[in-house]
């Protein structure tokens, strides 16, 4: 007998219980981006490597770690994305639609890092990324907070979510800061650890986001960076704070976050969480004014950020038990008797010719009633419309609610309209 093929480790299946939930989640998402007026874009999974490398960063741990690249047959290095910006501004600089114009773009989709999976993170996993090009100002870095803060109310999950907030201002007031930072760790090496010796010359602003506590507790005497910003930067990042203080959004200002991809500027931010054990992040990003022209085309303002949606359904379903998800069937047929199989299949066509939106499953199969009803239950179908062959001889129907079990017995030229009503 052959061995079976199991799912590669970190890179899941999705049952149909489980997309209900999904596609309930997605759909809030989707329904507020579009109220803010913004565009999908759907991009490869497969980019060239240099790409990622680029505008990520060579020290990263994305880069050094976990991307999973691969020479294809023509000798051509290729990665799975590991995340979607660098693609989207890719996209964005060879079709000729970020310099001089505004874009407010959002996607969708798998993601891929070699990492050692845990709950709600993996190696295939799943982010909705936004992305706004050619706006400078603070106020469009306050409307992507605010409309992420619109859709944790959508989700119920306000209440369990945090915003953090930080400016690391420009590339130059970073480089200031960094040999601060560096001349500071170096008097203490004895406290770092492995991770943070390898960071402290590659990378030192990774450092500030150690979870070692002794680290975290030495960070406490180190230079910050808000001393070392710029003047512009400190005021794009004012006027960030009084428009959401403006709004009625609160935030803690972090001035450890930092974000973990080179690309970043001025303003960071991340929604946290503890409400999945120990603090998570949810959403996060911030400013990247230079990577447009780092990948190769002329300047242009950025600003965007990502959500795992692994973590998000998982913070849904622990906080909100109010929270429904897509019904798979609305409407449920039930046929018994001679011919009334052909009429039931005629009359489900001619109810998705009337309204469309219905979620509508026939019966096949036979069954007596009993086992007819359980099948909509199974379905999980607030509605059941019964023929039999008085019915169909009669050009009726009986319409059951099955959540407070009554019925009616109604002309099949009021179907719809009746249907429409009782599924509100």
């Amino acid at each position: 007998m052959a061995k079976n093929i199991q799912a590669i480790r970190g890179m899941n299946d999705y049952l149909p219980a489980d997309t209900v939930v999904w596609q309930r989640i997605e759909g809030i998402l989707k329904q507020v981006l579009a109220s803010y007026g913004y565009s999908e874009i759907r991009l490869p999974l497969v980019e060239q490597t240099p790409l990622f490398k680029r505008a990520i960063g060579e020290v990263t741990d994305v880069v050094e770690k976990e991307m999973y690249t691969f020479d294809d047959r023509n000798g051509e290095s290729l990665t799975l994305r590991p995340e979607g910006t660098a693609g989207c501004v890719r996209a964005g600089v060879e079709h000729g639609l970020l310099y001089n114009q505004e874009q407010r773009l959002w996607y969708m989709g798998p993601m891929f890092r070699y990492e050692r999976p845990q709950k709600g993170r993996y190696r295939q996993f799943h982010q909705m990324g936004v992305e706004v090009f050619g706006l400078q100002g603070p106020d469009i870095d306050a409307e992507l907070i605010m409309m992420t803060a619109r859709w944790w109310k959508a989700l119920g999950i306000a209440d369990h979510v945090s915003l953090e907030l930080n400016s690391i201002g420009s590339l130059e007031a970073r480089a200031a800061y960094r040999d601060a930072l560096v001349a500071f760790l170096e008097q203490h090496k004895d406290v770092l650890d492995d991770d943070c010796k390898r960071r402290m010359y590659s990378n030192p602003l990774r450092v500030l986001d150690s979870k070692n506590p002794d680290v975290q507790t030495l960070l406490n005497d180190a230079p910050t960076l808000a001393d070392h910003l710029d003047d512009d930067s400190r005021t794009h990042f004012q006027g960030l704070c009084a428009l959401l203080d403006d709004a009625g959004i609160a935030y803690t200002i972090n001035q450890r976050l930092v974000r973990g991809l080179d690309y970043y500027n001025r303003t960071v931010f991340e929604w946290v969480t503890t409400s999945l054990g120990s603090q998570g992040t949810v959403c996060g990003g911030g400013r990247y004014d230079g990577l447009v022209e780092q990948l190769g085309g002329r300047a242009t303002p950025a600003v965007g950020f990502a959500m795992g949606m692994e973590r998000l359904v998982l913070l849904v379903q622990a906080v909100n038990p109010e929270f429904e998800p897509t019904r798979i069937v609305d409407v449920y047929v039930i046929a018994s008797g001679q011919g009334v199989q052909s009429a039931a299949m005629q009359l489900a066509e001619k109810l998705r010719d009337a309204a469309p939106q219905l979620k509508l499953m026939t019966n096949f199969g036979g069954g007596n009633f009993k086992k007819q009803f359980a099948r909509a239950d199974k379905w999980g179908a607030r509605v059941a419309l019964v023929l039999g062959e008085d019915e169909v001889a009669a050009s009726q129907v009986v319409v059951k609610d099955l959540r407070n079990g009554v019925q009616q017995t109604l002309a099949q030229s009021e179907l719809a309209t009746t249907l429409q009503a009782l599924l509100v």
